[in-house]
């Protein structure tokens, strides 16, 4: 098959999404497809909506495609141009989540309006999850399947006797792996663990893309008296992050909204229990008090509670930790996942 497909960008693995794009591209290629990634101007919500006036961006779409996929972060630029396109090829987005279900109050009526109206020029959807994909039924009955994300990234994972040994360890290690962004929840990660006695330290492990956020983070943290418990570590390369999660104890992302959270799934390869929230695809993969925890988005009391429950109890973190592991070994690979996509898009052909 000739296959398109739609970024914002390049494919390196700045997010989850990004990452889902690249190992797809990859399965594709690796199945004798040829993909061509089109690559569109990142720019600002307004600014990309005048994307589908720009005869440069349309004439991007002229090829003899079979099928043209479009990460559904790309709507803003794609919602009008996809009703002008004169193609005979089917047009399926990739929807990692929506940006609605983020947004709250007048932004998210408008942008959920948009998203409806995108949606609406496409053939079917591919979602990484069954929370994203129920968000997408409430806006459009179009056609989809669900094709959840890999998670074997990472080479030499600890057994389960050094898991078991790793949990009784003092002091606990909580590990943060994520943007420092709003929507990731660090700030109620860090008041949830200034409410506890427990002898805690916390490794944040990601890029400080939002100035504003990241500034106040680090004011939080030193109001809270917290410097000495609190390590900032930016990004890392894979054998440093594999290094960081082999010697923690929990993986605790709670954001506020999550289409899936490949973290959550990386960090159980470790042995790690996940502490998310209830908000979107987290529910897929974690079972609260059996693989984790599942609290309220800004809830720190429940983050309190569950750090004390782990750090208390370390036989019940250990049976948390295997449980952790043994869910990460029954979930798809990448390969297996690409191969979903792949027979879902010839079922759109045929």
């Amino acid at each position: 098959m000739h296959i398109g497909l739609v970024v914002y960008g390049d494919l390196e693995p700045r997010s989850g999404g990004y990452r889902y794009d690249r190992r797809l591209v990859e399965g594709l290629r690796a199945r004798g497809d040829r993909v061509d990634v089109i690559s569109l101007p990142e720019t600002s919500y307004p600014e990309s909506l005048a994307h589908n006036l720009s005869p440069r961006v349309a004439r991007e779409f002229d090829r003899p495609f079979d099928v043209l996929l479009q990460d559904e972060l790309c709507h803003p630029s794609l919602v009008g141009l996809n009703r002008r396109l004169d193609a005979e090829y089917p047009i399926v987005s990739v929807v990692h989540h929506l940006r609605a279900s983020e947004s709250t109050g007048l932004e998210r009526r408008l942008v959920g309006a948009i998203e409806r109206a995108y949606l609406s020029t496409v053939d079917a959807v591919i979602c990484n999850s069954r929370p994203t994909r129920a968000a997408v039924s409430r806006l459009t009955d179009v056609p989809g399947m669900v094709a959840w994300p890999g998670a074997d990234r990472f080479d030499g994972l600890p057994s389960d006797e050094e898991i078991a040994k790793r949990a009784r360890r003092e002091p606990f290690e909580v590990i943060f792996v994520g943007n420092l962004i709003p929507r990731k929840g660090l700030d109620s990660l860090v008041r949830g663990l200034a409410g506890t006695d427990a002898d805690w330290r916390l490794t944040v492990v990601g890029g400080e893309s939002d100035p504003d956020y990241s500034g106040k983070i680090h004011d939080l943290v030193s109001e809270l008296g917290l410097e000495d418990r609190v390590e900032f570590t930016g990004w890392l390369d894979d054998d440093a992050l594999a290094a960081c999660l082999e010697s923690s104890d929990l993986l605790a992302v709670p954001s506020t909204h999550e289409g899936f959270g490949i973290v959550y799934l990386e960090g159980m390869a470790f042995g790690l229990p996940a502490l998310a929230t209830t908000a979107g695809g987290a529910r897929d993969l974690v079972t609260d008090g059996e693989t984790g925890f599942l609290v309220d988005p800004g809830d720190h009391g429940a983050i309190t509670r569950a750090i004390e429950t782990c750090a208390g109890d370390r036989d019940r973190l250990v049976g948390m930790s295997l449980a952790a592991r043994r869910r990460f070994e029954r979930h798809p690979t990448w390969d297996a996942m690409a191969g979903r996509i792949r027979a879902f898009l010839e079922t759109r052909l045929a």
